[in-house]
């Protein structure tokens, strides 16, 4: 008997793939990593090879790839190209993580074929043992396919050379900065994890890596001799160039390390130029207004968002030492710049990232509310006031509990300054929530209701 669709049965269903094929984003990397592409490409086989049914620009990195992709996206799209974008973790739906731009209007994935794709599939999942990110791979591939877009970015899960993206052959493959993170699986230097990165480059497809940098240049040069053009982004003046000032200051992606993004992302335009099916990109006005509007026009979450503006909230998915580096010298230059009179920050980690890099990166003159995100892998709030050793500090609880307090905070910050200056010198408390998407995730429902 054929599965009925309902919003139930969809909500069921995802529940189970969820339960049955544990999910990096839930259970961490020990237990639902499955490098290999075997699996993958059996699948893709059995789907009738969607994989090979569009164009597709392949995204690898360790910071920066799903700001890039969703960057190229929106520039794609806003020049009359019907694109697909495919990201993960989701922070909200499962559905973000496959999307389509068209005519200016975004689409997620309908909760109906999702259902019908799980309903149709489900026994082979289980014959061949699939992985969580294998199955959200082929049911991305496969709508993107039936959908008949023009083109799709796609950004890697994890690595690049062993990760179920990797069946594809693209027109272009980016590779963003290489840090260090998932050193248990990808090795602990940065040449042996740009190692991983680099192997979604293929014979004679053109390369832009995002930032040159010494440890990783040989490796990249090695790969690079099956005739892959090679191109440093950071070594180039893109032909657009001459406006990242303007498209910067009128971004709604705002954090300050998306000025390198851009860059790679520009960079990527030129190539593509060039290629058929991508004449129509040389429209500089449309590849501006679809870089500056981003967020709105992909859908993107927790990257420097905006929660609220009284008291001021922002967010930022950034959980390892590289990404927390450039948020937290972002939010200390707004301090020093009198931006906000005071930081607040909430924050929460996964048990797996290096905190004992992490703790001296962050501002000493900001208070900390430490949390829990609801996953197994986090580590425990207590756990992180402990080994922090900062001045004020403070053991939040849960994320909801932890938000609450840090506007409890913000708001008694904000009276205790209004009765000591005047309406021109008042100067707003900032809160910041971040370390980890799953806290992220948690914290934006809280000042969306709708979601």
């Amino acid at each position: 008997m054929e599965a009925k669709f309902s919003p139930q049965a969809y909500q069921d269903a995802i529940q189970r793939l969820f339960l049955r094929f544990p999910s990096v984003q839930q259970q961490g990397f020990s237990d639902a990593y499955k490098p290999g592409l075997e699996r993958m490409e059996a699948f893709d086989e059995a789907l009738g090879r969607p994989s090979r049914a569009f164009r597709s620009i392949h995204i690898a990195g360790t910071n920066g790839k799903g700001s890039t992709a969703s960057l190229l996206a929106a520039a794609l799209s806003e020049c009359g190209l019907k694109t697909g974008l495919y990201t993960s973790p989701h922070i909200l739906d499962f559905r973000e993580r496959m999307r389509i731009r068209s005519g200016g209007v975004l689409t997620l994935v309908p909760q109906e074929y999702v259902f019908g794709f799980l309903a149709e599939w489900e026994t082979f999942f289980k014959e061949h043992q699939l992985s969580f990110f294998e199955i959200t791979t082929g049911l991305a591939f496969k709508w993107f396919a039936d959908e008949g877009v023009d083109a799709a970015v796609i950004e890697t899960g994890l690595g690049g050379r062993l990760d179920a993206t990797n069946i594809l052959t693209p027109v272009l493959s980016i590779i963003t900065t290489i840090g260090l993170d998932h050193c248990q699986l990808l090795g602990d230097t940065l040449p042996q994890i740009a190692r991983e990165k680099a192997g979604i480059i293929k014979p004679g497809v053109p390369v832009v890596v995002g930032k040159a940098q010494r440890e990783t240049i040989p490796v990249f040069e090695e790969l690079c001799w099956m005739n892959a053009p090679l191109t440093y982004a950071d070594q180039i003046r893109p032909s657009l160039w001459f406006r990242h000032r303007e498209i910067l200051k009128e971004m709604d992606l705002r954090a300050d390390i998306q000025s390198e993004n851009l860059r790679t992302v520009l960079s990527a335009l030129d190539v593509l130029q060039g290629m058929p099916g991508f004449q129509g990109i040389s429209n500089s006005d449309a590849v501006v207004r679809g870089l500056v509007h981003t967020a709105a026009f992909m859908g993107f979450h927790g990257r420097w968002e905006r929660l609220s503006e009284s008291p001021y909230v922002l967010c930022d998915i950034g959980h390892n030492a590289q990404a927390l580096s450039h948020n937290f010298a972002q939010l200390r230059r707004y301090l020093e710049e009198g931006r906000y009179s005071s930081l607040i920050v909430v924050y929460g980690v996964m048990a797996d990232k290096d905190l004992d890099a992490i703790i001296p990166l962050m501002p000493s003159d900001a208070t900390y509310i430490f949390v829990t995100p609801d996953t197994p892998r986090a580590l425990p709030a207590g756990e992180i006031l402990r080994r922090a050793g900062k001045p004020r500090a403070f053991f939040g609880g849960s994320v909801r509990q932890g938000v609450q307090m840090a506007l409890s905070l913000a708001q008694n910050l904000s009276e205790q300054t209004s009765r000591s200056a005047s309406a021109e010198e008042l100067v707003p408390p900032l809160v910041f929530i971040g370390g980890s998407t799953f806290v992220v995730a948690e914290a934006v429902p809280l000042f969306h209701p709708k979601f």
